[in-house]
């Protein structure tokens, strides 16, 4: 057994080195770029939700098993790599106890010769057998050749998953010939429960050198799948649990990320501020987070199996923004690495590569990905490892807009609208009240501070205010809070847009502007409380004011008049005998996880008979209006508020219902299309649930 012990010692020395050489490479390739403290931050603060996290998404597999099938086969291989660790103590302590006594039957102290240890190995080890087969018709399944860009693995790096396939594959099968050859000589520290291993020994023949061999060959494998491991996409299973404690909570949406200079939230007053360190315009921009994220994706496609631009036959996919950063990243890591120690490389092919623009017609991420962006959630919703690919579209904006310059040329439009009048549609801010003539009751309207027994603030927004459409949305929430009893008040002309258009766009300084300016109005008039109509009003007020020292108690009005119903305050009597389908907007559903309110309102009102579309909840499809897109044209393929109502007209509705007004008008435009061409009946039309709702109450007085 010396032999063994020697060949087994030399394998685990060179491939720990080398393994050991490329962490340390991508430690230090990660490091180059700008500091991210406010994440380690958050991680020691929030210990115990970082604790579950690790449990929940790691451990647990929650969103993989979200994917039932390929969930299933995951979670076994997964486990199988912690529950097999104890096969190679047992293993390496084998052939150091045989090279020492010449009796290779090493147990693990205490537990080591317990069946139900035993029996778990073996199960396990079949279990990713069955896992590894699960991934093969998956994968031959779904394959590019056949479906196109309709498989999720279009865009993947197929060679190396099928490569670590084959190589967990000779894992398993060498385990068992080690442990059948181990029982087969007596050497196997179970008498029971191992199943598999004590039937391989009754048909093995007794042979000390096949023993030797197969531990041999199962230490081999596994030392070159480590090191194939670090060296490919699978060193998602080392860096995928650092991903997920990193991540933002509760899954990277809500609020976008604070624009930040050297680990600090950018000062736009600050006269020494370097324009060009504004977002991302190179690679070495990219933190430590950033690179966490390329390490991190496993390739899977779920991400791009749910974008709305990627179905929608436009160039975007989640999954290839993130492979092409990580692919040039490694292409340039030489002179990244060697400017980071103060060295100038003289490889002119890396220079010729950093030469070329992080975005640009011939950069690594061509502008019509860039902005065919939602910003919906959808890619970060289904991520299994908890990659953030809007921080990173973000990010690659804000550098576009505010030092290049370069975006979409009707968003310049939307711009100096908000610039100049402080709404996207550049109306008079005076314009911001006539709602309220058309109501029969007095709104309240803050003058200085907040009327005196005012529970709320009724955010209405730009579109409420000013949009045809959305304004049937305000009226009908201002008179189901009337007839509740309570009593709000309105900015009217003293109300600006929010920012998220701006924001989302990638114009922080113009964003910072208008929340600024907001924050100021609503603190001195001593606001608390915040009822929106508008999903992205609702995540801004909520989640992105408080970075800049605005933090209220933030609902949206479906959430408010859900529960004035459940108290009674709000009866819906009349029948509306229709069947309704609801679009689930995605900043109020995926970003805030709002799902529930807006159908128990619908479930409420008799009569009404609910049908989800195919893709709804967290699974739901995008109108196209999210990320600052409502103000850009669609040139590219087919329109997503388009592809939407086909969904929706397959469930034959007599309505569509949202509680957005983007969406309102995204799917009313798709809808008047459908109509036109007489593929949706004249009746059809969209409607928010407040308007619902308030037809139902009002009927019954």
């Amino acid at each position: 057994m010396l032999w063994v012990a020697i060949i087994g010692l030399v394998m685990t020395v060179l491939a720990v080195a080398l393994a050991g050489r490329r962490v340390q490479f991508l430690y230090k390739l990660a490091t180059v770029g700008p500091p991210a403290p406010e994440r380690v931050e958050y991680a020691r603060a929030n210990a115990g939700e970082e604790l579950k996290a690790q449990l929940v998404e790691v451990f647990g597999q929650k969103k993989l098993l979200k994917w039932t099938p390929s969930g299933v086969a995951h979670f076994f291989v997964m486990w199988a790599f912690f529950i097999l660790l104890t096969v190679y103590i047992e293993a390496y302590g084998a052939i150091i106890q045989g090279a020492i006594t010449g009796r290779p039957d090493f147990h693990i102290p205490i537990i080591g010769q317990w069946a139900v240890l035993g029996f778990l190995q073996d199960f396990i080890a079949v279990a990713c057998l069955l896992g590894l087969v699960a991934f093969a018709v998956i994968r031959l399944k779904n394959s590019p050749k056949t479906l196109g860009r309709r498989s999720r693995f279009s865009g993947s790096h197929l060679g190396g998953a099928w490569l670590v396939l084959f190589m967990i594959f000779n894992i398993i099968w060498t385990l068992f010939l080690a442990r059948g050859a181990a029982a087969a000589n007596g050497n196997l520290p179970y008498s029971s429960g191992a199943f598999a291993s004590l039937a391989l020994g009754e048909v093995l023949p007794a042979s000390g050198l096949l023993e030797e061999i197969a531990l041999l060959l199962h230490i081999g494998f596994m030392l070159v799948f480590l090191v194939i491991v670090v060296n490919s996409k699978h060193l998602h299973i080392f860096t995928a649990p650092l991903n997920v404690l990193f991540s933002r909570r509760p899954d990277g949406l809500g609020a976008a990320t604070e624009m930040r200079v050297d680990g600090k939230p950018v000062d736009f007053e600050d006269e020494d501020l370097d324009p060009e360190r504004l977002g991302r315009g190179k690679i070495a921009d990219t933190t430590w987070k950033g690179f966490l994220d390329f390490y991190s994706c496993t390739e899977c496609g779920r991400c791009q199996s749910q974008c709305p631009a990627w179905n929608t036959d436009k160039p975007l996919s989640p999954k290839m923004l993130i492979l092409d950063q990580r692919d040039h990243a490694f292409q340039v890591a030489p002179y990244l690495l060697a400017a980071a120690n103060g060295v100038e490389h003289k490889d002119t092919d890396v220079l010729a590569l950093l030469e070329k623009p992080l975005v640009g017609e011939d950069g690594v991420i061509h502008p019509d990905v860039l902005w065919s962006c939602t910003n919906c959630g959808a890619c970060v919703e289904q991520c299994p490892v908890d990659i953030e690919h809007i921080d990173h579209i973000l990010d690659m904006r804000r550098y576009q807009v505010m030092v290049e310059s370069s975006f979409p040329s009707e968003a310049g439009v939307m711009v100096k609208n908000l610039e100049n009048k402080g709404n996207p549609w550049g109306m008079s801010e005076m314009k911001r009240a006539d709602w309220i003539e058309e109501l029969d009751f007095e709104v309240e309207i803050v003058e200085d501070k907040m009327p005196e027994g005012t529970e709320y603030l009724f955010w209405v927004g730009c579109a409420g205010a000013l949009e045809d459409r959305a304004k049937r949305t305000t009226k009908a929430v201002a008179e189901l809070l009337h007839i509740a009893g309570v009593k709000f008040a309105v900015l009217g002309p003293m109300e600006a847009c929010s920012g998220d258009p701006a924001r989302r766009l990638g114009m922080e300084y113009l964003f910072n502007m208008l929340a600024q300016q907001n924050i100021e109005t609503l603190n001195e008039a001593g606001v608390k409380k915040i009822v929106a109509t508008c999903p992205h009003c609702f995540n801004t007020l909520a989640n992105e004011y408080p970075q800049l020292g605005g933090t209220y108690e933030v609902v949206h009005h479906t959430q408010l008049l859900a529960k004035l119903v459940d108290e009674g305050l709000l009866t819906p009597v009349t029948p509306i005998e229709e069947k309704i389908t609801y679009h689930d907007p995605c900043f109020l559903g995926r970003h805030n996880k709002v799902y529930s309110q807006p159908r128990d309102i619908m479930a409420k009102v008799p009569g009404v008979q609910a049908q989800e579309m195919h893709r709804h909840k967290d699974r739901g499809f995008c109108c196209g209006a999210g990320g600052a897109r409502m103000w850009m044209e669609e040139r590219i393929g087919k329109r997503i508020n388009t592809e939407r109502v086909d969904e929706a007209l397959t469930t034959n509705p007599d309505t569509v219902s949202t509680a957005c007004p983007f969406c309102m008008v995204m799917l009313g435009d798709a809808i008047n299309e459908k109509k036109n061409s007489g593929e949706a009946k004249e009746s059809l039309e969209v409607v928010d649930v407040a308007q619902l709702l308030i037809k139902s109450v009002k009927g019954a007085s």
